[in-house]
């Protein structure tokens, strides 16, 4: 595993287009082989094609993927930051940031932070990068109204992976004025519809109780990390570096207020989302 995943990496950190999309693609069949099990018996393999005529892999049950000896290996080597894959992609993604915005490099972005959701999902430490200001930015910086409406969904989508169950991350997503960054895309009449329905649902999935992530954290396995700053930290963007020290959960009452300041009407986000209770939410 470790010699795919050096050579993925190998490919992640190229300049030319071709090579980084090899190594997503790298990356994602590993993943792939990880979390989807082919179907074994004949009447399974039946079943399978007789939608489209092609045999295909269902997902491995949740309880069952612990167990498995390939995602128990990959989720260790996932500990150090030799072999993570989430620092890499975050860097390809600077890279590929830096490249402008044609179609080409979208689409990269786009299956970049497609990729990334996976990997912040099967190893959910790795969220804790973006506790730091530089790959808290980065994601932000992607929310930019210039950015292809793609780019912007893909982002908002991975911006909620991060925030799952990380409190500290959403002090830093707060402090770094993410909250304006949402509300300024939203407000913005350049804006997508489809981006738009995404912001809202993230506003949404903001505002619902905070439950923080029982693992480990795993700032601790990437200590020392030091990374250049992000395109709006070095052209000076406005956005106020974060706090330290602000790791508690906040209220849904607090989140309205805060989220108040930048979008009228919150209260009936807040309504609805009582009203809906989504994933049993308990809001008190």
């Amino acid at each position: 595993m470790e010699n795919l995943l050096s050579l993925s990496f190998d490919y992640l950190s190229s300049f030319d287009g071709v090579k980084i999309r090899k190594g997503l693609r790298q990356l994602e069949g590993l993943l792939a082989q990880i979390c989807l099990s082919r179907t074994t018996t004949a009447a399974e393999r039946r079943k399978s094609m007789a939608v489209d005529g092609v045999a295909k892999s269902s997902p491995k049950d949740l309880a069952s993927l612990s167990e498995d000896p390939a995602f128990r290996e990959f989720f260790k080597l996932q500990e150090g930051f030799e072999w993570n894959v989430a620092i890499r992609l975050i860097s390809c993604l600077e890279r590929l940031l830096g490249k402008g915005s044609n179609g080409q490099n979208d689409l990269l972005l786009v299956s970049t932070l497609d990729l990334l959701r996976g990997v912040l999902l099967i190893h959910p430490p790795s969220r804790s990068l973006f506790a730091r200001e530089i790959y808290m930015n980065l994601l932000l910086d992607l929310l930019d109204p210039s950015s292809c409406p793609a780019v912007q969904s893909s982002a908002v989508l991975t911006l909620v992976t991060a925030l799952l169950e990380q409190p500290s991350i959403t002090r830093c997503f707060e402090n770094l004025d993410g909250l304006l960054t949402v509300t300024s895309l939203f407000k913005n009449r350049g804006t997508s519809r489809e981006v738009k329905l995404k912001l809202v649902e993230f506003l949404y999935f903001y505002l619902m109780p905070e439950t923080p992530y029982a693992g480990r954290n795993a700032a601790d396995a990437h200590g020392g990390l030091q990374r250049s700053p992000s395109k709006a930290s070095r052209l000076g963007s406005g956005r106020r570096e974060s706090r330290e020290g602000e790791e508690g959960t906040r209220t849904t009452n607090e989140k309205q207020s805060l989220l108040g300041r930048y979008l009228n009407n919150v209260e009936d986000l807040v309504e609805d989302l009582k009203e809906s209770a989504p994933f049993g939410a308990n809001f008190g």
